[in-house]
């Protein structure tokens, strides 16, 4: 399991790319350490990370199949680890207006169950510290991408590399303590060990590939597979459901660690949850059979019988066969629009960035997307629907408008190792930002969204009032540009 060796990756000259324009970056802090990782891509990001394993490798022998631990020693590793969180930011930080349960947690793990020791309201930073050396509480700081500038780049880079949510705590642990019982998340987890060291025990999954976050009481998960302690530039991945508990030894001042968290309800099962309500709807249109009524008094049976399973049976068989055959794309439901939604905005994206660029696109021009690792295409129903009848709409939604300060604070927020922590049920949906176009812009939208330069009279549109009003929706919008 255990690698060892220098994690630097050279990165490859970066390439340029027609579609790709990055945003104004504000001016960066000339003191923090040069990064070992690689930003030229989303893949150049996440190799890097876990160099020298290769991705390949990864994904083919751990991803959500067995640990893997990254012992390293490489000066210009351990000094950026350092630079990404450390303890003495927390006086900084708390200046901000920090509160308890919100931004952090004080816990401890006392006879083998989770004790919370939060104080009310605002954080005080001579409190925190006393509770830290006095009562050896662990300091759980939620989503540090909030403050960090390079927890922001990696999280963003890594949001576009696995297409999924990506959220991060950092854990700060006194000497001879332990902050969380044995446990298991619903996320797939990569430690990054920051300052001092810490010792983990890692067990064989109870339930692997949890999709929910449990404790595990001592006596039933048994020996651990993995007794390891890292230290300062290390890393170790472990898939969903591996049950672990870490604490810092003794002789140890602390330990600090950031845990980066990803593929939360982004199974098969939840995908299949999430296209078949509206691949359905779209067969009953076209099967009388999936219209016709119920028996009677189905709904009332105490037991649905036999024959009933044996009729869903047959028309789930007729589904896969219909699916099998038909052309047509699944249709997302609500995963699309969540990822979106939720995930951060592009890396140093600033106000003027949001504004229309460059001349007003002509039939003549060639035109190209902006930030087009941040643009999703959907189909969905129509806003504007009047009937009945059920009409669908291209959706071009994107994230350049999220808000970095709220990323993972919601309720779908990764508060994983935090079972008890309460969300705000009645926050307010974020409202996802786009446009949308009739169907029959869909393989125009298609063509400017695989990353081609196109020529606007060139668009597969038969309309010219089409095309311009397609590319001019876009540009209005600051996601198209003329190239």
């Amino acid at each position: 399991m255990s690698k060892k060796g220098k994690s630097s990756v050279k990165c490859p000259e970066q390439k340029k790319e027609d579609m790709e324009v990055p945003a104004k970056h504000r001016k960066m802090d000339t003191t923090s350490p040069a990064s070992p990782l690689c930003f030229d891509s989303p893949a150049s990001l996440f190799q890097s990370l876990i160099s020298p394993t290769t991705v390949d490798e990864f994904f083919r022998e751990h991803w959500e199949k067995k640990p893997l631990l990254l012992q390293r020693s490489d000066p210009a590793l351990v000094s950026y680890y350092r630079s990404l969180f450390q303890l003495s930011d927390l006086k900084q930080l708390c200046a901000q207006g920090l509160e308890y349960t919100r931004d952090l947690n004080m816990v401890r793990c006392v006879n083998g169950d989770k004790a919370v020791m939060n104080n009310e309201g605002r954080v005080k930073y001579s409190q925190l510290r006393k509770d830290f050396n006095q009562k050896k509480a662990t300091i759980q700081f939620h989503q540090p991408q909030r403050f960090k500038d390079e927890l922001w780049h990696i999280q963003e880079r890594l949001e576009c590399f696995f297409g999924a949510l990506v959220g991060s705590n950092v854990y700060i642990t006194p000497e001879d303590s332990q902050g969380l019982p044995p446990h298991y998340d619903d996320v797939e987890v990569f430690i990054l060990q920051l300052e001092g060291e810490k010792h983990w025990r890692l067990y064989e999954p109870t339930v692997p590939l949890a999709r929910e976050y449990s404790t595990e009481p001592e006596e039933r998960i048994g020996k651990p597979t993995h007794d390891i302690i890292l230290k300062a530039g290390d890393l170790l991945y472990f898939p969903r459901g591996t049950i672990h508990q870490a604490d810092t030894p003794a002789g140890v001042e602390h330990s600090t660690h950031l845990t980066l968290s990803t593929y939360q309800i982004m199974s098969w099962g939840d995908f299949v949850l999430d296209v078949f309500p509206g691949f359905m709807l779209n067969s009953m249109k076209n099967d009388i059979s999936l219209r016709r009524g119920l028996p009677r008094n189905l709904l009332t049976s105490a037991h649905m019988g036999s024959e009933v399973k044996k009729h869903v049976c047959t028309i789930l068989r007729n589904l896969a066969e219909q699916l099998e055959q038909d052309e047509q794309d699944l249709r997302s439901s609500e995963m699309r629009r969540d990822f979106i939604s939720n995930r951060l905005p592009p890396y140093h994206l600033q106000e003027e960035d949001l504004a229309p660029v460059g001349k007003l696109p002509t039939l003549e021009d060639l035109v190209c997307v902006r930030f087009r690792e941040h643009v999703v295409l959907t189909l969905e129903p129509s806003s504007d629907n009047t009937d009945e009848a059920m009409k669908l709409a291209a959706f071009v939604l994107h994230s350049l408008r999220n808000k970095r300060e709220t990323h993972m604070m919601g309720p779908r927020g990764h508060h994983h190792d935090d079972d008890e922590e309460e969300e705000d049920e009645d926050e307010d949906e974020k409202t996802v930002q786009g446009l949308d176009f009739p169907m029959s812009h869909l393989p125009a939208l298609q063509q400017l969204l695989s990353g081609e330069r196109l020529r606007v009279a060139e668009l597969p549109l038969q309309q010219d009032a089409d095309k311009l009003g397609l590319v001019l929706g876009l540009w209005t919008e600051g996601l198209l540009q003329v190239c």
